[in-house]
């Protein structure tokens, strides 16, 4: 009974800490309007203390992520590819004790399900890994650093900071959730906000570059509606505990008693908007089309400790088996209903991946879908380039990641070279176009094209078998690319508008000469240019090491390109320092230095940038690569 009340209690604070961690920046929003409309600063105060207090609690579920990843791992081995320590092995262990009620729940699993909408099978599920973490963190710093950026905005100021934080809301719940329609809700959440934002207290075009936007994340979102709605459709019964099938018989039969429980239990379906559960069958799915199905196996009972690669060595000299089907499910009879489903099509997989991976290059943004984020960038206010820089761009990576490789692997896998050489595409015509640039905001908006560019290359570097390693550094990568972006163009963007209070221009033709009055801010910014160039030492070279690293063994004409363009990186970014920062003008001789403010932003910015250079593996790695190591060790062995 004891035991059963602690875990009770340890769900509980999963899902509270979670739901905090999630919902903070919109409860301190409704706090917002109950400031007096005079009192201004207490209104920014407001608006700090309610990000600050959210980044303090992403920094608690970091330290509570890092003792889990001590207590299950055997350090004895590769603690890497302990199940425990992988998103999907805790939310389906959750899943398996809540559909059956027997059993017990991992201790501080940082994972939490509810019930939201029981009749179309909806959860509020939320859930955390190294791999959403890294981003969760990345959106709490960048926001918090943003309201302070935003600290001369007068102008309908409660409606600003209201929206902002409501935009961080909606992107931190989109990290977190594990149901597919909540990521929708979450990831639709951040549009009238950003659609305001830009709208309202952009520049001379906002009105065009705010329905531009709108127009865009619309196209995405609705090739993401149907995609779910698709996966949805699938019937999961063979990859669910069996106590949700016979609770579904058991509906049938209510509904028809005529029927037996034998026909009942025939007729019965699951179908559900968890990406584990739906994982699960893109894995079956690809084995079946590979003609592997012997490959696909039914779990069983494993004891403490014990991992896949332990119930691997158990069959050595067959075919390594897959463990996705449900204990107790007769697996011949499974695996004929798999494949009798249009979910076991190859059109069935291209179309849903194609849907999937459109829906999420709107968002990274993958050329051609590219041409709303330069006019926004330029429109926008600078703390909401920021945001859109450092935090919504890395969504269209990270639902590749969580979503449209794992859901519809075998398309992933036939298509990966073209998805590789989309990413070449856009980082090379990113730096090509950004080399044409006078509007300073432009050419960092296709410098983002470019960068993100190297996230697509990585994630599709797929390679199997002894050569999977590769692929793990690839996608450690991209992820790392992510966040080192994330730093570097939310900082940068931040400069702009330094220079652009000063100037009230963004002309690099008319600037120069800002190192003699400003010196402060030209030697952070240096180091920020620096680091936004990959140079060693700083936070954008490793991201884009380990992804021509991994991309040379999966293909070396890709990676070949990828390393010439930062050539062309360099070029227009040194391009751009020399305009700005050296020589002699006039225009500029006055200038005022950073103020305290300006430093406050600027300055963790330029410490992040150096510390993630030097020190990746203390600072990410060894909390986020065990979710990578998890994610690759789960695909890589289909090919």
């Amino acid at each position: 009974m004891l035991d059963l009340m602690l875990s009770s209690t340890d769900r509980e604070l999963d899902l509270i800490q979670l739901s905090a961690l999630a919902f903070l920046p919109a409860v301190f929003a409704l706090v917002l309007l109950l400031v007096p409309s005079g009192w201004k600063t207490a209104m920014r105060w407001t608006a700090v203390f309610g990000t600050a207090l959210t980044l303090t609690v992403g920094l608690c579920t970091l330290v509570d992520y890092h003792t889990l990843l001590d207590s299950r791992s055997d350090r004895t081995t590769r603690s890497l590819y302990h199940p425990a320590t992988r998103l999907d092995e805790r939310a389906d262990a959750q899943l398996a004790v809540s559909a059956t009620g027997v059993g017990s729940y991992l201790s501080d699993d940082l994972v939490a399900r509810r019930p939201w909408i029981p009749r179309f099978d909806v959860d509020y599920a939320l859930g955390v890994d190294g791999i959403s973490l890294v981003l969760v963190l990345l959106t709490a710093v960048v926001c918090l650093l943003a309201v302070i950026a935003s600290w001369t905005i007068e102008t309908n100021l409660r409606t600003y900071l209201i929206l902002l934080l409501t935009l961080e809301s909606g992107v931190l719940g989109a990290f977190l959730s594990l149901d597919l329609f909540l990521f929708y809700v979450f990831y639709e959440v951040m549009l009238l906000p950003m659609y305001f934002l830009i709208g309202l207290w952009g520049g001379g075009n906002r009105k065009y570059a705010a329905i531009k936007f709108v127009i865009y994340t619309l196209l995405g979102s609705v090739g993401l509606l149907a995609a779910i709605i698709a996966l949805y459709s699938v019937n999961v019964r063979d990859f669910v505990p069996q106590d949700l099938v016979k609770q579904r018989a058991a509906d049938l039969k209510r509904k028809d008693p005529a029927l037996t429980d034998a026909k009942a239990l025939q007729l019965a379906e699951v179908h559900t908007f968890d990406f584990v559960t739906l994982g699960k069958v893109g894995r079956a799915v690809m084995l079946a089309l590979n003609h592997q199905e012997d490959r696909i196996q039914v779990a069983r009972k494993k004891e403490q400790g014990t991992n896949e690669a332990d119930l691997r060595r158990d069959r050595q000299g067959t075919p390594e088996p897959v463990l996705l089907l449900a204990e107790g499910v007769d697996r011949e009879a499974a695996i004929a209903r798999l494949k009798g489903q249009s979910v076991c099509t190859p059109t069935f997989q291209y179309v849903v991946f194609a849907l999937l991976f459109v829906g999420f290059a709107v968002k990274v943004p993958i050329v051609p879908l590219h041409h709303w984020l330069p006019d926004a960038h330029v429109e926008a206010p600078t703390p909401i380039s920021m945001i859109l820089a450092g935090v919504l761009l890395k969504l269209g990576g990270y639902g590749l990641l969580r979503f449209a490789f794992p859901l519809c692997p075998w398309a992933a896998h036939q298509l990966a070279w073209w998805v590789g050489l989309i990413g070449v595409v856009g980082i090379v015509y990113g730096a090509l176009v950004a080399m044409g640039q006078r509007d300073f905001k432009r050419l960092l908006a296709y410098s983002s094209v470019s960068h993100m560019g190297y996230v697509v290359l990585g994630l599709a570097s797929w390679s199997g078998g002894a050569d999977a390693r590769y692929w793990e550094w690839a996608v450690n990568g991209a992820l790392f690319q992510m966040l080192a972006h994330g730093v570097t163009a939310s900082a940068l963007f931040f400069v702009v508008g330094v220079v652009y209070d000063r100037a009230h221009h963004r002309d690099l033709t008319r600037f120069g000469g800002l190192k003699e009055p400003m010196p402060v801010y030209s030697g952070m910014s240096a180091i920020l240019f620096f680091a936004s160039m990959g140079l060693p030492g700083l936070c954008g070279f490793v991201g884009e090491f380990n992804v021509v690293l991994g991309a040379w063994k999966f293909n070396w004409g890709l990676a070949v390109c990828a390393i010439l363009a930062t050539v062309l990186t360099a070029a227009y970014l040194l391009w751009a320092w020399q305009r700005v920062y050296l020589g002699v003008n006039p225009a500029t001789a006055a200038f005022p230095d950073v103020s305290a403010r300006e430093v406050a932003v600027l300055l963790p910015f330029v410490l992040l940038s150096i510390a993630l250079g030097v020190f990746p593996s203390f600072l990410v790695y060894q909390w986020a690569e065990p979710s990578v190591a998890g994610w690759v060790s789960q695909l890589a062995p289909l090919q």
